[in-house]
């Protein structure tokens, strides 16, 4: 899937390399002024220091060359030297042509490598909540857009599942039931298969044992020794934890299959309690892990930070470990287990230093050799109306799921009003409400740069007008509908007027807007292609003859035009984990 910007970027680079200037000062973007121009080169300002001549005198030797060349409908110096470029139709016809058989066989892409994806990140034991759901729709858009571009792209939820709260629960669950045989450590028999407790059970215990443990000190002491001997491997323990993860992850996969967030691993922080050991017997080695107050750590500072980095902590002063431990541990495990060329962790920006500390401990063990890229793809906060991180209207904070049939109460609200949909069946209503409700709300989401924080508006990210993910479904589903009205039509031959070129020129973007999500870990940048074209092709609809349309060639490309739309957004869509109607 090349850019056309790309191809065009390769002429005018030759161009530049004919003046004995640097080729990549020929790069072409999209014009800022599309009444102007349909491309743009900004590279002769540059080339004039280089040269040392005037920018005019460069851009009309590059121009002078470039007229020899047939793509090249026309030609403009503006300023002092940007050149304003507009290419034929032909090399755009082409173009089209091209990228349109590209998504049909998808990408086959960049290299053989390995990317892990960390995202996710629910706790054992406790309900997920609002606050999982920027890390699971950013993360499993990123899989998709890795994946789409040919990556081994392997998701992992990371499950919060060996540190206090698990001490915490346990010790709770004994002081209410002593008499169960986890807690007898003379039992040699085989535990229940059953689960003593209920998902409903563990988000009763949860607080309750954190709150004790908060207000007295011997309570907290003896959470923090079942944490000890959960993690060195006490059978009972383990096996009442095990209870714990399998019901906690049961209740997991019912919210992200709601969400449609697709994981690879279900692994967690126990996962790799095997390889810490090992790991601090190697740091001890290297003189890397040292006795500080007690505990052990790993100095990471250095001497021109311009802030405090503090070491990672490996062992606390009771012997348990942290959350750096683990994390340093699952980088041994997934270097040696899956030898990833990328490991992209998709957490909160507020864990900024922490992963700052865990990244700058691995290279500096060898963990992570430095062709590993280590990246934290941070994001901003959820907050509501008020700017303030979301919460209910109780001031508590809202279960996943109650957020998810929210969002499908809403969207059925908002179909009744819209008059759509009024003629299906009720399960047909239920389904659109629910893809409905799930494009309102990864949209929502997936439309902001990751960094930033943004307002959960239910009702107007619900709606389908502006740029929501209504809207875009809407179009979809519009576009589909007139292609399902059509007569035959022979496919990928386009004949373009003026109504045709905005529509066609929007098309060809794509590549450029997938590469730069892709380097970046943007999917912004995908949401805003997206609305771009279905608005690009809202204006041709109303602009132009389609079905009706008399030149049966002319009609023949616009239908072409109005499927590789469909097809685009589909593809667009579906990279953001965005599942398009088949009516509303």
């Amino acid at each position: 899937m090349t850019s056309l910007t790309k191809k065009l970027s390769a002429i005018v680079g030759q161009a530049f390399a004919a003046e004995g200037l640097p080729p990549e000062l020929g790069a072409v973007r999209v014009a800022d002024r599309p009444d102007l121009a349909q491309f743009q080169c900004n590279g002769v300002m540059a080339a004039a220091k280089v040269a040392g001549k005037p920018p005019r005198v460069i851009a009309e030797a590059i121009v002078a060359k470039l007229q020899t060349h047939s793509d090249f409908a026309k030609l403009e110096i503006a300023g002092p030297g940007f050149i304003n470029i507009t290419a034929t139709d032909s090399f755009l016809q082409k173009h089209l042509a091209e990228i349109g058989q590209s998504q049909k066989q998808r990408i086959e892409g960049l290299k053989a490598e390995t990317i892990v994806l960390d995202y996710g990140g629910p706790n054992v034991a406790k309900p997920m909540h609002v606050g999982h759901l920027r890390a699971s729709i950013i993360g499993d858009a990123l899989r998709r857009i890795c994946k789409f571009a040919g990556y081994d792209a392997l998701g992992d939820v990371h499950l919060g599942d060996w540190g206090t709260p698990m001490g915490q629960i346990i010790s709770e669950f004994e002081i209410r039931h002593p008499d169960l045989p986890y807690f007898d450590e003379a039992y040699k028999g085989a535990y229940p298969k059953d689960s003593p407790v209920s998902m409903e059970d563990l988000e009763e215990i949860y607080p309750a044992a954190s709150k004790a443990c908060k207000d007295d000190p011997a309570r907290a002491d003896k959470a923090r020794a079942a944490t000890v001997d959960l993690q060195n491997g006490r059978k009972g323990y383990r096996a009442l934890w095990q209870h714990f993860v399998d019901v906690s992850i049961a209740g997991m996969k019912e919210n992200f299959d709601a969400l449609g967030v697709h994981f690879d691993m279900w692994k967690g922080e126990a996962s790799v309690h095997d390889y810490i050991a090992p790991m601090v017997e190697d740091l001890k080695k290297k003189n890397l892990a040292v006795e500080s107050d007690g505990a052990l750590v790993v100095a990471v500072a250095k001497e021109d930070d311009k802030k405090e980095i503090p070491p990672l902590i490996l062992y606390k002063r009771d012997g348990a470990v942290m959350y750096g431990t683990t994390d340093l541990a699952t980088i041994v495990e997934r270097v040696t287990v899956n030898k990833p060329t990328k490991i992209i962790y998709v957490v909160d920006q507020r864990q900024n230093l922490h992963f700052e500390q865990v990244f700058r401990a691995a290279r500096k063990a060898g963990i992570a050799a430095p062709s590993i890229e280590l990246t934290h793809a941070g994001f901003g906060t959820m907050n509501g109306t008020d700017g303030k991180p979301f919460k209910t209207r109780a001031g508590g904070v809202m279960k996943l799921e109650d957020l998810i049939a929210m969002g499908i109460e809403r969207a059925q609200k908002r179909l009744d009003e819209a008059d759509l949909a009024k003629d299906f069946t009720k399960q047909e209503r239920e389904d659109i409400a629910k893809k409905v409700a799930i494009a309102a709300i990864k949209f929502a989401d997936l439309q902001n740069n990751r960094i930033a924080d943004y307002v959960f508006d239910i009702d107007r990210m619900i709606s389908f007008e502006g740029k929501t993910g209504p809207y875009l479904l809407y179009q979809a589903v519009r576009v589909n509908s007139l292609l399902k009205k059509a007569r035959a039509f022979k496919g990928g031959n386009f004949v373009l007027k003026d109504e045709d070129r905005p529509l066609a020129l929007t098309l060809s973007e794509l590549p450029d807007h997938f590469d730069l999500a892709l380097r970046n870990y943007t999917p912004h940048v995908l949401c805003d292609h997206a609305y771009k074209l279905a608005q690009a092709f809202s204006t041709f609809y109303a602009s132009c003859h389609i079905l009706s349309e008399t030149d049966e060639a002319l009609r023949s490309s616009r239908l072409s035009l109005a499927e590789f739309t469909y097809k685009q957004l589909e593809l667009v869509l579906g990279l953001l984990g965005i599942e398009i109607p088949e009516k509303m």
